[in-house]
């Protein structure tokens, strides 16, 4: 397509703390003629759907270890509760935006992931690596004025069933696949840190390259976070920024290019 594309990763604490804002400044976006693309994640909305229904859950990595049981919860809070009411609040916004499944809708194709960020080999039950992104029904939704909101929910390549992706990663496959101008990755940190958690050790701005050097030193959350800003570049974005999603004014900042940490090929 030849307008240039915004994908933005909205997810967790941003989702919860001030969709209505998020909202309005998007339309402000896509009045400016942007083309945007929302991949949603929503981990405390599962955290609860699983507290209530007695499941345990487990990270290793930054990844939430997925059995049969826990994938169940996590497909129905993400693409059947979360995605439409994003796409609700969009929609009022006065944005046109439909919520779609990346297994249901024949966009998303993974496989199981084998290892962690740092190369551990790890058995995380049904999560996702994606092998493949079908592009076809995000276009179709794009030239019709419409902002797909997508669920990081995979077909599995090796069996008739779905995978949990980390919405991070997802957002930098589909980005890579569109050739995104900029994947904004909102999250609960204004960016990556050198030296977490030392506040003075925020990058502005890093390559790729140098990110490569050093993704091993980062824990937990912003371990899925730093190898997505990688794979989109590597998968064809042109930037990735990553900003305090519960912060109103990043995101203002992040669609005039400024703040946060920018990652760039």
């Amino acid at each position: 397509m030849s307008q240039e594309i915004l994908v933005v990763k909205f997810g967790g604490h941003a989702m919860t703390d001030n969709d209505g804002e998020f909202g309005k400044k998007l339309a402000s976006a896509v009045a400016q003629g942007l083309k945007v693309v929302v991949v949603h994640g929503g981990g405390p909305q599962i955290n609860a759907a699983l507290d209530k229904a007695g499941i345990t859950s487990d990270f290793i990595g930054g990844f939430r270890v997925t059995t049969p049981e826990t994938f169940e919860v996590v497909e129905r809070v993400l693409s059947d509760e979360v995605g439409p009411q994003v796409a609700q609040t969009l929609t009022q916004s006065g944005v046109a935006a439909l919520a779609i499944s990346g297994r249901h809708s024949g966009t998303i194709f993974a496989h199981r992931q084998q290892t962690l960020v740092n190369g551990d080999a790890v058995d995380l039950g049904l999560v996702g690596t994606v092998a493949r992104v079908d592009s076809e029904a995000i276009y179709v939704l794009l030239e019709k004025g419409v902002v797909p909101v997508i669920s990081p929910i995979a077909n599995d390549m090796d069996s008739d069933g779905g995978l949990n992706v980390n919405a991070d990663i997802a957002a930098a496959a589909i980005s890579g696949a569109l050739h995104a101008q900029e994947l904004i990755i909102m999250t609960d940190v204004p960016g990556i840190y050198r030296n977490w958690p030392d506040k003075k050790s925020l990058i502005s701005s890093i390559s790729a390259q140098e990110l490569e050097g050093i993704k091993g030193t980062f824990a937990e959350g912003m371990a899925p976070k730093v190898q997505a800003c990688l794979d989109a570049i590597a998968a064809g974005a042109s930037a990735v920024r990553i900003i305090d999603g519960r912060d109103p004014s990043a995101f203002a900042d992040a669609l005039a290019h400024s703040g946060g940490t920018l990652v760039v090929a």
